[in-house]
């Protein structure tokens, strides 16, 4: 029998969580010590008094098996956007509707906000992942370099 999936807003309380979550996708990605962040420096930009992400939050069983961290950035071109930061679904889970339930409540959030269209950026290596986005009829472009400053 198939458990039934929660999705709702994450909370404070849920973040000690959400980082184990993010450290397992780093994991994921071949990149464990690249997660950095601090537990309040993340609660404080999710839960302070001028947020700079959101998440949605899956549950089965009370248990948070899966999430969906997004932020709104802006585009000279087409103004804004949801920006997909991270969509994780523990192994276990996977292939169950989870990450759908997830990705089709970003897009509800899109709408619901008005926004221009969502983006996001994926491992041209992580094939589920690519085969998951193709399914939404997504546009991959392969024109752009990610840049990066520390």
């Amino acid at each position: 029998m198939m458990e039934e999936i929660n999705i709702r807003r994450a909370e404070r309380r849920d973040c000690p969580r959400l980082l184990e979550l993010i450290k397992a996708l780093a994991l994921y990605e071949k990149a464990p010590d690249e997660v950095t962040v601090s537990l309040s420096h993340f609660e404080e930009s999710g839960f302070g008094e001028q947020p700079v992400w959101w998440a949605f939050v899956a549950e089965v069983d009370g248990a948070v098996v899966g999430f969906a961290l997004y932020y709104i950035r802006y585009s000279t071109w087409k103004g804004q956007r949801l920006y997909l930061e991270d969509l994780y679904v523990e192994p276990g889970m996977r292939g169950k509707g989870v990450g759908a339930r997830l990705f089709e409540q970003l897009m509800d959030e899109m709408r619901a906000r008005n926004l221009h269209g969502m983006v996001w950026q994926a491992l041209e290596w992580n094939e589920p992942a690519l085969n998951f986005y193709r399914k939404y009829g997504a546009k991959f472009d392969h024109g752009w370099v990610n840049c990066e400053l520390l």
